[in-house]
């Protein structure tokens, strides 16, 4: 029978007026792996502090059982910033021992794309200071999964890793024995990685079998049963549904929860979008041409990023835009963006881009827009226009599309100074749709996003008529907002992909596989080691892990020798030249040890 790991009995948590947590009760057994969602400030992260004893509770206890284990990643790291990269991820490992542990490699690989860190200066040696805030998360993250736990515990650990670096995280949570507790409003990890989903609403924790696409379906059976969620609420969560059961190709896996119940509730749900209705709009808003590009090349500094590209953006193209960090893909959008709002006149380094008369482009970058903080988040909007045209007859005022994007009357008033990053990222976006553009360019828009939020803006974006560009780590929102996936591989070149994300991922690991040098050792006439040859290394690995074991332990001798004898110089030098002699010995074994390790 599993182990409760933590219990959680009748706990409450009150910031200022509001009740973040109310008599809540819960369990983590082992072998559990449980995903946290909910809307932004309700209290996911309150609750998971709680659950490792970070915060303490008002009333209420949280009980861990003897001897747990717990690895926590919060949102912000206790790294050293005066230590380097080895000192915090490895420790005081040997490079024979690291380099030797399956585990350590695939950590550093899956995280940071090779054993040598590309992309850090000084690689493993590298000071975490100056690093980046993503950079530093990385390294917080790679040294809670190298250690071994009962139960570990992550705040949104899907940030700052690009589509690889999930993918590679989700099947390494796959593999890990270790019971998991995840905040992430990222929705594919959710569905790859989890069992169980505590979804944290009004001070309540409500608690579903499955991953998150059960949850989906689970959770509009228990609001459709209990009637309390108005009407909005229902329709997209049953549009949800539709797209669950009959969109993306990625979508595969089955319900578990009540599949006749849910097939009922969205029987007559139309699909997500009516592709011929809106490209027959879009060309009516948009005319023949969008964006061409001939020939062209673009560059970031001297860098050249893409060279010789020809490629066309037409009227109601939805196009999903992936790639490696620093391929171009912000870059390409930036030169596009520069040729529109200059009407022309600013063109790449070579070739040209032909930008259509009639494009009205609404450029959503990563850098979130300064408003006066003092300004009111419906005066925000009403900055742009009071009303907005949504095609097909659909119109919104200022308000409306507010509440739509989770803005309450009551949070329409509040100055855009007390608003978090996630609420400034979601008022940017609205004032871009306030606009009444034809071409939007969306760089990165899910970040700091909460589940609903993107549920609705999905909603919101599945009725729009217009060219759209999206860039994103956000497998779900890549699969439920776009048409088409186009790749940059780092090779200066933009490819089409029929297959989509998963298409890139078998691409990226087929260039990883070919970029990987033979080892050195190896002759050329020779496919590999026999098992004769194997055999004969792994023995000899013993062999020199004996040698260095008593190698240790002289060197440890030579130590207490050297500091017993402190006061005579002459012994002292007799000794250190041993131990000089030892350490040369030393290194000589474990280079061998990792030659041996290639064949064993």
């Amino acid at each position: 029978m599993a182990v409760n790991l933590v219990n959680v009995e009748a706990v409450t948590k009150v910031y200022g007026t509001r009740a973040l947590l109310d008599g809540v009760s819960l369990g983590v057994q082992e072998g559990d792996r449980i995903g946290v969602v909910g809307r932004n400030g309700d209290g996911k992260t309150t609750l998971i502090r709680m659950l490792a004893k970070l915060e303490e509770a008002d009333t209420g206890r949280v009980t861990h059982s003897g001897g747990l284990t717990l690895g926590v990643l919060t949102q912000h790291d206790s790294l050293d910033p005066e230590a380097t990269v080895r000192h915090e991820v490895i420790g005081d490992l040997a490079d024979h021992e690291w380099a030797g542990n399956a585990k350590i490699r695939d950590v550093l690989t899956g995280l940071f794309g090779g054993l040598d860190l590309p992309g850090f200066p000084q690689g493993l040696d590298t000071v975490i200071g100056p690093l980046s805030g993503g950079e530093r998360r990385r390294i917080a993250l790679a040294k809670l999964l190298i250690a071994e736990q009962d139960l570990i515990v992550l705040d949104e650990p899907t940030n700052h890793l690009d589509v690889e670096g999930i993918s590679w995280l989700a099947r390494h949570l796959q593999a890990r024995r270790s019971a998991l507790v995840c905040v992430t409003h990222d929705r594919w990890f959710l569905d790859q990685v989890c069992t169980r989903m505590w979804d944290v609403q009004k001070g309540d924790v409500y608690e579903y079998e499955g991953g998150y696409s059960d949850y989906v379906f689970a959770r509009a059976e228990r609001e459709r049963i209990a009637a309390t969620e108005e009407a909005k609420r229902q329709n997209l969560m049953r549009k949800e549904l539709a797209w669950l059961r009959r969109g993306a190709p990625a979508r595969t896996s089955k319900p578990r929860y009540r599949i006749e119940a849910a097939n009922e509730l969205i029987a007559d749900v139309p699909e997500p979008r009516d592709k011929s209705e809106l490209m027959k709009f879009a060309n009516a808003r948009l005319g023949k041409t969008v964006f061409d590009l001939e020939d062209v090349t673009v560059q970031a500094g001297p860098k050249v990023l893409l060279k010789h590209l020809t490629w066309q953006l037409g009227p109601g193209d939805r196009i999903g835009l992936v790639g490696v960090n620093g391929a171009g893909k912000t870059s390409l959008l930036r030169a596009l963006a520069d040729a529109a709002t200059s009407h022309g006149d600013v063109q790449p380094a070579a070739g040209k881009v032909v930008v259509g008369k009639t494009v009205r482009l609404a450029y959503l970058s990563q850098d979130v827009t300064e408003l006066p903080g003092t300004l009111r988040v419906l005066e925000a909007v009403q900055q742009i226009r009071d009303r907005v045209d949504l095609g097909k007859g659909r119109e919104m005022t200022a308000g409306q599309l507010c509440e739509q994007f989770g803005f309450s009357k009551e949070k329409q008033w509040t100055p855009v100074g007390d608003l978090s990053g996630g609420e400034r990222r979601r008022l940017q976006l609205l004032r871009l749709l306030m606009d009444e553009p034809n071409v939007l360019f969306l760089d990165e828009p899910t970040n700091d996003l909460d589940i609903e939020t993107l549920t609705q803006l999905e909603d919101l974006l599945d009725g729009w008529p217009g060219s759209m560009v999206v860039i994103s780590h956000d497998r779900f929102f890549i699969e439920r907002t776009t048409d088409n996936t186009f790749a940059l591989l780092g090779d200066g070149t933009l490819r089409m992909l029929p297959r989509g994300i998963e298409e890139y991922l078998e691409r990226r690991q087929r260039m990883i596989e070919a970029a990987t040098p033979a080892p050195a050792a190896a002759p050329a006439a020779k496919s590999g080691p026999s098992a004769a040859d194997t055999r004969a290394a792994k023995k000899e690995l013993q062999k020199i892990e004996r040698q260095m074991d008593k190698i240790s332990e002289k060197e440890a001798k030579l130590h207490t020798q050297i500091a017993d004898n402190a006061t005579d110089f002459g012994k002292v030098a007799k000794l250190d030249a041993d131990l000089r002699e030892l350490v040369a010995e030393r290194e000589e074994l474990e280079m061998r040890w990792l030659e041996l390790a290639e064949d064993a």
